[in-house]
C-alpha cells in the first residue's frame, strides 16, 4: 500500500510516500480502508519529537510508528479473529496508529461507527480533537446558564469546545484570531476576542476557562475566572524544548491546595463510548466537524504546515492520493 513515513524527528521534509507492507488486523483489530486522516496540533508534535519528554513514550531517537497519522475515518476491510462486533464493508471512525496511508488498524477500544449524516473527510477530523473537547467540557462540568471561555477557540479542539458548550447550554466566548472571528462565532460563541488586540478580561466573570494550547500564566487566567470556577488546561505550547508549555500542567495541583477555584489538567483518553457519543452528537446537529480543507497523501507535508503555521480553521484531512483533494 502507499503510506506517508517518517523515519526520523524533524521539520515536514521529513515526510515521504512510499509502498510499504500491507498491515493485517490482530486480537481485537480491525483492518481498516482509509477514507480519509485527520490531522492536527498533535501531529506536529510526533513529527518534531517536541517537547523532548514525549519521546519517552514515543520513541527517543525517531518515531516508533513510522507512518504519522492518528484520526481517521474509513471502511472496514477485515477484522481480527475474536471480533464480533464490527463487520467488513462497514463506515467507522477512530484513532489508529498511522493514518496517513491507504490502509490502517484500529483497536475496537479506539473505534466507533461514523456519523452518517458527514462526509468522511468530515469525519475524519473528529475523533482525537472531539475526544479532547468532550471530555474536556465534561471536566469542567458545563452547564446552562454559564459564562464559558474557550481560549484557542478557532483550532480543533477549541472549535468543538465551543459547540459542547453551546449544546450544554452556555454562553460562550471565544479567544482566537480576528481573521477566524466568524468562524467562531459560526459555531455559537456570543462573543469573540481577537487575540492579537486584545487580553482576556481579568474580572472574574467566568464560571469555566477552558484554555487549549494557551500560553497565559495561571495568574491571569485565574483573576479572570471567577471565584468558585473552574479552569481545565489543555495542553500547552511555548516554553522550552524538553516540558513546552506542560510546566502550567504540573503546576496546578499546588496552586488548586490554596484556592476555591478548581484548577485542572487534562489527558485526554482515547475511548469507543466516547467516540459513539460524539458520532451521535454529529448525527443529532449538536455539533458539526470543522473541516478546512483536504489534501492529498502525496501533500502530507503541506497539510501539517498548514496546521502548525496557524492557517487552519478548525482541522484538515488527508486522504488517499487517488481521491480528489
Amino acid at each position: 500500500m502507499q503510506a506517508v513515513v517518517q523515519h526520523r524527528y524533524g521539520g515536514s521534509e521529513q515526510l515521504s510516500l512510499a509502498e510499504v507492507a500491507d498491515p493485517a488486523a490482530g486480537p481485537g483489530e480491525v483492518l481498516v480502508e482509509v477514507r480519509a486522516a485527520g490531522v492536527d496540533r498533535g501531529t506536529w508534535h510526533l513529527m518534531t519529537g517536541l517537547p523532548l519528554v514525549m519521546r519517552l513514550g514515543f520513541g527517543f531517537r525517531g518515531p516508533k510508528v513510522p507512518v504519522p497519522g492518528r484520526d481517521v475515518s474509513g471502511v472496514v476491510v477485515a477484522v481480527g479473529p475474536d471480533v464480533t462486533s464490527y463487520a467488513a464493508g462497514e463506515e467507522v471512525i477512530g484513532t489508529a496508529d498511522g493514518s496517513f496511508a491507504e490502509l490502517a488498524v484500529v483497536p475496537v477500544k479506539r473505534l466507533a461507527r461514523k456519523p452518517s449524516s458527514v462526509t468522511h473527510e468530515e469525519a475524519a477530523v473528529l475523533p482525537v480533537s472531539g475526544l479532547t473537547a468532550l471530555q474536556a467540557i465534561r471536566k469542567a462540568g458545563v452547564s446552562a446558564g454559564q459564562q464559558v471561555l474557550v481560549i484557542g477557540a478557532s483550532g480543533g479542539v477549541g472549535s468543538y469546545a465551543v459547540q459542547l458548550a453551546v449544546a450544554a447550554g452556555a454562553t460562550v466566548t471565544g479567544v482566537a484570531g480576528g481573521a477566524k472571528a466568524d468562524l467562531v462565532r459560526d459555531l455559537g460563541a456570543e462573543r469573540v476576542l481577537d487575540h492579537t488586540r486584545q487580553e482576556i478580561e481579568q474580572d472574574g466573570r467566568y464560571d469555566v476557562i477552558i484554555d487549549i494550547a494557551g500560553r497565559r500564566p495561571l495568574p491571569l487566567l485565574r483573576r479572570a475566572l471567577a471565584p468558585e470556577g473552574t479552569l481545565v488546561v489543555v495542553g500547552g505550547e511555548g516554553g522550552d524544548r524538553w516540558l513546552g508549555g506542560f510546566q502550567r500542567q504540573l503546576a496546578l495541583p499546588l496552586r488548586s491546595v490554596f484556592t476555591r477555584q478548581r484548577l485542572l489538567g487534562l489527558l485526554s483518553k482515547e475511548s469507543s463510548a466516547d467516540l459513539a457519543e460524539l458520532a451521535r452528537l454529529v448525527d443529532a446537529g449538536d455539533v458539526r466537524p470543522t473541516l478546512d480543507r483536504t489534501f492529498t497523501l502525496d501533500e502530507a507535508a503541506k497539510a501539517v504546515d498548514h496546521v502548525a503555521d496557524g492557517h487552519a480553521r478548525g482541522k484538515v484531512a488527508v486522504v488517499p492520493t487517488t481521491q480528489e483533494s
